[in-house]
This record gives C-alpha cells, structure tokens and sequence, in this order.
C-alpha cells in the first residue's frame, strides 16, 4: 500500500509527512518527505490543551480548549496533507491509500490507563479523501502496556532490511527521549523504553527565557557549562530505577532544578542531562551494542551529540549513516503501522510496551 504517515510530537514544532509503500512488514519504497512548522497561534493552543489536559478529571466533559485545540490540530493536518501531494504530484486518489495520523499527545498517564492524543481521525478523513488510520496507543494501554515507545517494530523492519549485524541502539530524541534495542538478526525481539527527557526541557528552558522555541543549532548549549552536580541531582530521579517497560508524560519532569543558572549554562545542563538519561538505559539492555544511532530533532544539536558521545564507549551517528531519513522517521513508522492496523498485525510487544502479549490496535476512518 502507498501509505502517507503525519507524526506531531511532544516538542510542538510541526507536522512531519513521509510516504512509504509497504506492507506493513518490510518498506518497498521510501517517497517524498516533509515538515510543516507549526505556526505560533497552533503551537499554543497545543501548548494550552497540555495545561488542560493535566488538570482533566476522567471522565468528566474535556475543557474547551481541548476540543479547539484538537479541530485547529486536524485541519492543519489535512491543509499539510493537500499542499504535500500537490508538491509532490500526488492529487489522484489512487497515490494514497492510506493516511497514518498519530495526533497530537496532551497528556501520558499508563499507570492509570489513559493515554489522549487529540485530533479528529474522522474529520481528516473527509477532508483528505482518504481512509485515515489514528488512535494508535490506546488499546495497548488499556491491556496494561505502556502505550510507548511504538516505532520499535518500523526500527526492526528498517534494520532487518539493511542486513545490519551485531546488537545497535536506536536513539530517538523527540520531546521524551526513547531507545530502541535491536538485534537485526531478528534472533532475539526489540527492548524498547523511554529514557528520560529529550528536547523538552531544553526547548521550554529556551522558551522560558524568551529565546524562541528551542535551542537553534545547539548554540546556547554549546556556550554554556554543564552543571555536573544538578545532572547527577536529576539522575536521582525514581524513573531511573525503574526496570522496563517504563515511558513518561512529556511533563514527568521540570526545570527546578536549573532554575539558578544563566541561559547558556541551564541549556548545556539539560543537554548534558538528556545524554546522562540515555546513558543510563544501557543498564537495561540485554546484551551491550556496538553503536548508537541517534534520530529525531535531538541529532541537529552538535553540544547534545557531543554530550553523548562522551557518556558512551562505543560510535554514536545520526541516523543518515545507516541511510535512514531522521526528520521522517516516526512519520514513516506511523504509515508503517497504519497498514499493521488494517492487516490485524501487532502494533507493539510485551519487550517494547508491557503490554501482555503482541498487542493489535488502532481504528481506521471511511471517508464517506
């Protein structure tokens, strides 16, 4: 199938489209990619459905902001969805089969059942024309997994795909920052869990102090010191110890404990932060890899890399050695799984999410 998987992360930067055709166990062919920049007045709806969601009680009618913010989120979606395939020629319905729309997530709360990624499957379908594959980590969560991290089988077909040898880690650095362990052998399955925090902190740090959305090119915390004794301080964390499967609300963790430093100081301590929580995760791996490929908007900051680099023994790379596309990943992953939801096929694994047994999910929208 032609499937056109849209990914909005924890960040709130945009809108990623990638187009795969696949059959939901191996990719065929990879098509065009991009990414739509939210605008500032969609990011702080975004920004305000989270605050929303955080104070929402189960069960009881979701605020206002929520539903405006969810209707602005899909109509963004599906005006990225038509510019893409009038940019790339892909007007005719039969050039999409399928759309994979993971929404956008406002609140992650597994320990409780509940996982929300707001966003209208039904409405994007009528306006794309298309049936819309959404609601991806429910059904996981309510069978008692974590909902998260899902893209660890897309890793696993990617990897099988290129004939890579030896156990390797895959490093997403979104919002959350999550890791994959594989053994592309396909001898023993995917371990996969949330690390810590990825670009989150360092973005609302930067925000915070008025500097824009994020830290552009990793320039802030590359001027700056990290602050060892706040990073171990953090690493203190209960989240640490937990043993997987184990994955965090964008918002699990704070600035507190950063709150005295100057702006280039605070960010290379978040950077320095994030590395050290990635670190960490080795002690949960079955068996030690022979590299780290890093995905996700993370990879563009030079000082986070650099600060990876130094907390782990072995070679760590973008993606892009491997010949993966980094920026379209997690969307691809969504097409990918978008078509395991049609064939009935697991959309996670009691080794990626908890969950008891290989979970299905997902629902799928009809145009009418």
């Amino acid at each position: 199938m032609k499937v056109l998987g849209l990914m909005s992360g924890t960040s709130l930067d945009g809108i990623d489209l990638a187009l795969i055709e696949t059959d939901g166990e191996s990719v065929t062919r990879f098509g065009p990619a991009a990414t739509v920049p939210y605008d500032d007045t969609l990011r702080a709806l975004g920004r305000a459905a989270k605050t929303a969601a955080q104070a929402h009680v189960q069960g009881t009618a979701e605020a206002a902001i929520i539903s405006e913010a969810a209707r602005h989120l899909t109509l963004a979606h599906a005006d990225a969805v038509s510019r893409f395939r009038i940019a790339h020629g892909l007007e005719a319905p039969e050039a999409v089969d399928l759309v994979g729309f993971h929404g956008q997530t406002v609140l992650h709360r597994p320990e409780v059942r509940w996982t929300w990624q707001i966003g209208d499957g039904a409405l994007l379908s009528q306006l794309c024309g298309r049936p819309v594959v959404a609601d991806f980590r429910s059904a996981d969560v309510a069978a008692g997994g974590q909902g998260a991290p899902l893209v660890p089988l897309y890793h696993q077909a990617l990897a099988r795909s290129a004939g890579l040898g030896g156990p390797l880690a895959i490093l997403n650095l979104g919002g959350v920052g999550n890791v994959t362990w594989l053994d592309p052998r396909g001898e023993e399955p995917p371990v996969a869990f949330d690390t810590g925090p990825g670009n989150a902190l360092i973005d609302d740090w930067v925000h915070h102090h008025g500097h824009g959305h994020m830290d552009e090119g990793g320039r802030l915390a590359a001027a700056g010191h990290p602050d060892h004794g706040i990073i171990n301080h953090m690493l203190a964390h209960p989240f640490f110890a937990e043993v997987p499967p184990k994955s965090l609300d964008r918002d699990d963790f704070s600035l507190a404990a950063v709150r005295g430093l100057g702006l280039a100081d605070g960010a290379a301590t978040l950077a320095g932060f994030t590395a050290a929580s990635a670190a960490a995760a080795q002690a949960h791996f079955p068996r030690p890899v022979a590299a780290w490929y890093v995905t996700g908007g993370g990879r563009h900051n030079p000082a986070l890399m650099a600060a990876l680099a130094a907390r782990l023994a072995v070679p760590v790379a973008p993606v892009e050695a491997l010949g993966w596309r980094g920026d379209a990943l997690e969307a691809e992953a969504f097409a990918f799984l978008a078509v395991r939801v049609v064939r009935n096929l697991p959309l996670s694994l009691p080794t990626t999410t908890g969950v008891p047994a290989p979970q299905t999910g997902g629902r799928v929208f009809q145009p009418s």
